[in-house]
């Protein structure tokens, strides 16, 4: 198979501890891109902090935003947004206040980032893209997530084993790739998708070829194809150089 799309996740994948891209994963990234192949970056991340990292990788392509809440044709040009309803928000709120301090929570928002310190009185004057909710104990968050799974109301993910990320019904990376892939005209079994978290997961298993990073987490982990090296060992760089420039003919 011939891979011609590799969507990435960024914080525990393309992104190491600080927060940086290594010169090797670079490296990797410059020669797939001299070989056409599309380079996108799919995260849970708000548009205003992945903007800077396309930028520096002088990426021109499609952006998948705030878990699919936002796909960006170019990363000057929004193809599509998908709210979250203001009143399933404000279910939230009140589920977050009857917790007190074990939880706090955190939201994007078209016009920016809301948590605590800055709520609207009236949250449904608001253009909600993603909520989420940080519990320090991991039962507050088992029954956090049990009562919001009963609501039916939420796509339900994680960026990390203590959090839980609300969006929009039936949206994803996943519907967020099949969007790109739309724009691009790259058929879905053409991807390869890399990620460590649960907001990864429906991404790997529609993707052509599902990749976790080693630092994944378990679940992540059982659903992928390959298991890459961790985001400390250019995970990344390894995955394109398997699988993309076929540098060991290791293909699927």
């Amino acid at each position: 198979m011939r891979y011609r799309l590799i969507a990435l996740d960024m914080d525990g994948t393309l992104l190491r501890r600080g927060k940086e891209i290594s010169a090797e994963t670079r490296r990797s990234l410059a020669e797939a891109a001299d070989r056409g192949i599309h380079i996108i970056l799919a995260t849970g991340r708000p548009y205003r902090d992945a903007l800077p990292y396309a930028e520096d990788l002088g990426l021109q392509m499609p952006m998948v935003i705030n878990n699919g809440s936002e796909i960006w044709e170019s990363p000057a040009r929004l193809h599509s947004r998908h709210e979250l309803p203001a009143k399933e928000v404000c279910r939230l709120l009140d589920l977050a206040a009857r917790f007190g301090r074990d939880v706090r929570y955190w939201a994007h928002t078209v016009s920016g980032r809301v948590d605590e310190t800055n709520l609207p009185r009236d949250p449904a004057s608001l253009q909600w893209l993603q909520f989420g909710i940080h519990a320090s104990r991991r039962e507050v968050l088992a029954e956090i997530f049990e009562e919001t799974k009963s609501w039916g109301a939420f796509e339900i993910s994680n960026s990390h084993p203590l959090n839980i990320e609300f969006n929009a019904p039936g949206i994803s990376k996943a519907s967020g790739l099949e969007e790109v892939c739309q724009i691009l005209h790259v058929p879905m079994d053409e991807t390869v998708a890399v990620g460590d978290s649960l907001n990864d997961l429906a991404m790997i298993a529609r993707a052509g070829f599902g990749v976790a990073m080693g630092n994944a987490q378990e679940e992540v982990k059982r659903a992928a194809d390959w298991i890459a090296p961790t985001n400390e060992e250019d995970g990344v760089a390894e995955v394109i150089r398997r699988y993309l420039l076929g540098e060991d003919k290791m293909y699927k």
